[in-house]
């Protein structure tokens, strides 16, 4: 194996030992944090620790069979987004090491992505459905995995809108290299 090929294979091994990091990290807080409430709270019960954010934050014990932030729940397709997730997870994988290396925030999307995926998924596939305890106002009861999957997603938002303008000024550049060189 030449120079170039270890290189490019060390690459891709620090790229997925990023993913998997960030993913880890993801997965770890989001069955720890609902292990204890679970083993806290009773279903449909609340607790708020800090009593002057009561009207605004609350941990309550929660399950949600659908999607997050329980959209779809009650529906009967917790199996749907048991594959889907798998579907993801296997994209994710995939495609990680193709990204660009200076996408750092790309990067860091799509490991909060398949950390929240993957700890949905292994409720899911254990318990039957997904632990939900953040809550914060009127909004829907969410988890750790819920908030790693739209943090990531609006990372990816974010990164593609603010590379935009990147592709872009590359499509003009080129098309004046073409124009020049057309000229010559």
């Amino acid at each position: 194996m030449d120079e170039a090929k270890r290189s490019n294979s060390r690459r891709i091994l620090q790229s997925y030992a990023v993913l998997l990091s960030i993913a880890s990290v993801v997965v770890l807080l989001d069955e720890w944090t609902q292990l204890w409430v679970r083993d806290n709270l009773a279903f449909g019960q609340s607790w708020m620790p800090l009593t002057w954010l009561a009207p605004y934050a609350r941990l309550v014990h929660w399950g949600n069979e659908g999607a997050a932030f329980g959209l779809f729940n009650g529906e009967g397709i917790g199996d749907f987004f048991a594959v889907l997730a798998i579907v993801v997870t296997a994209l994710i994988l995939y495609y990680f090491p193709k990204l660009d290396t200076g996408g750092w925030m790309l990067r860091f999307a799509f490991g909060l992505q398949l950390g929240g995926a993957l700890g949905n998924l292994i409720d899911r596939l254990t318990i039957g459905y997904v632990t939900d305890f953040i809550s914060v106002g009127r909004f829907a009861v969410f988890n750790i995995a819920d908030a790693g999957i739209t943090v990531g997603a609006g990372l990816l938002l974010l990164f593609t809108w603010l590379h935009r303008d990147d592709e872009e000024e590359a499509v003009v550049e080129e098309g004046e290299r073409s124009a020049d060189a057309s000229v010559l």
